[in-house]
């Protein structure tokens, strides 16, 4: 066995990949070392795909790019294990936060690939800068 698909398969995030693809009346089927789950049709997540574990779910069947794309996601599985939900979440809200979208400035969607993934990337936001002491903070208004 694969050891990124054993190490998904111990850190039971496959499982439930197959659980949710299962729930959602997705067709599983084998795509070279992991498992590709079509016919997705809940309203969430909004993404063309999404990978829990070794099981990349998506609505159609997805393009070579987008699947490379999909496999390093995987690969994060088995790295980080059920601790990849609350770090990737993390990272959706850093990205949100610096350019006003959630993958941009998400480590997890850089490392896959922003193009390969169909994303394009934003700008950085820049924060407003703070007033030194005795410095007017910006805009203010000065007699």
């Amino acid at each position: 066995m694969d050891a990124v698909v054993l190490l998904n398969t111990i850190n039971l995030t496959s499982g439930v990949g197959f659980l949710l693809a299962g729930a959602a009346g997705c067709t599983v089927r084998r795509r070279g070392r992991f498992w590709e789950a079509t016919g997705y049709a809940w309203r969430h997540p909004r993404a063309a795909a999404f990978t829990v574990g070794s099981v990349v779910i998506s609505r159609d069947r997805l393009s070579e790019g987008v699947w490379r794309h999909e496999e390093s996601h995987i690969r994060q599985y088995a790295v980080l294990g059920p601790a990849f939900w609350p770090a990737y979440a993390l990272a959706c809200g850093w990205s949100w936060l610096r350019t006003g979208d959630w993958w941009s400035r998400n480590a997890f969607e850089r490392r896959a690939g922003l193009s390969a993934g169909g994303y394009r990337e934003r700008p950085v936001r820049r924060f407003a800068r703070r007033s030194r002491p005795g410095e007017p903070a910006a805009g203010a208004v000065t007699a």
